[in-house]
């Protein structure tokens, strides 16, 4: 069953919601973007979308190294 937040994302495995949560918020640190826990209203959607685009892009390199089984 997908548990849905208040912002309308969705998370498949509730355990990993922890890890995702810290993934947004060292990308967004990475890339200059001031990031903070509960409302970010006052992002852009450029900004919002870069954090997601290399959220994606970290995930499948992590699920590729995964399958080449290099972990």
């Amino acid at each position: 069953m997908n548990q849905t937040s208040s912002n309308g994302s969705r998370v498949n495995i509730p355990e990993a919601r922890g890890a995702l949560d810290n993934m947004k918020f060292e990308i967004a640190r990475e890339l200059g973007i001031n990031f903070k826990q509960g409302d970010n209203g006052d992002l852009s959607a450029r900004e919002n979308g870069y954090v997601g685009g290399y959220m994606v892009k970290r995930l499948i390199e992590q699920a590729e190294r995964q399958m080449a089984g290099q972990q």
